[in-house]
């Protein structure tokens, strides 16, 4: 290996950790390496302002806790965006007379769908994050251990080749996850919009009369 060699992956690493996307990061909490502030739990009382009960009352028919049903599954799907299901609310408010306890349950199926799938892909992002410091470990470690072997009266030259081979294929893992981080940390956001969106779509069919 040639000094030239050396120096080229001591610049790489340098670039890997200046590069990274966490510089906006809050370190005091290792598991979550976005610039979005952290919010583990979500309010169904912040997004609705009407009284939403904790169990679907006796009193609602079968066919309106299915249209429930029907409706929450649909809203929760990301895929559609909101605005395409403006038609399928209104559908369910005319159906229901602008029922803002049938609206809350609506609300409260999607927020409990969307909200647990929130709290899997935090938990995610968590499992991300140590296993990236984990590897970043690795990575400073290898280059420890090389770059005391070129300082050694007799470098292990065969050493020296097998830590630069782990450490270019370490560097690509480490920065290939590193390039999907935004995208992981913008979901528990969209997901949150998502919930606040669909919450004034159905406020809007809310009958006060």
């Amino acid at each position: 290996m040639t000094p030239k060699t050396s120096g080229t992956i001591a610049l790489a690493l340098a670039a890997l950790c200046l590069a990274g996307p966490v510089a906006g990061a809050d370190y005091s909490d290792p598991t979550w390496p976005c610039v979005q502030r952290k919010v583990e739990r979500l309010s169904v009382g912040l997004m609705w302002p009407y009284p939403v009960p904790e169990t679907m009352p006796d009193t609602v028919p079968q066919s309106a806790r299915d249209d429930i049903a029907a409706l929450g599954a649909k809203l929760a799907v990301r895929r559609i965006a909101p605005q395409d299901l403006a038609p399928d609310i209104a559908s369910f408010a005319a159906a229901h007379g602008g029922d803002p306890a049938l609206l809350g349950l609506v609300f409260a199926d999607v927020f409990d769908s969307l909200s647990r799938r929130r709290a899997r892909i935090i938990g995610g992002i968590g499992d991300f994050s140590l296993s990236q410091i984990a590897l970043a470990e690795k990575i400073e470690e290898a280059r420890g251990e090389m770059t005391a072997e070129l300082k050694a009266d007799a470098p292990d030259f065969d050493r020296i080749d097998a830590l630069e081979e782990q450490l270019d294929w370490d560097q690509l893992i480490y920065s290939d996850r590193q390039k999907s981080i935004t995208y992981l940390c913008e979901t528990p956001t969209l997901l949150e919009r998502r919930l606040f969106e669909i919450a004034r779509m159905l406020q809007a069919e809310v009958d006060e009369g």
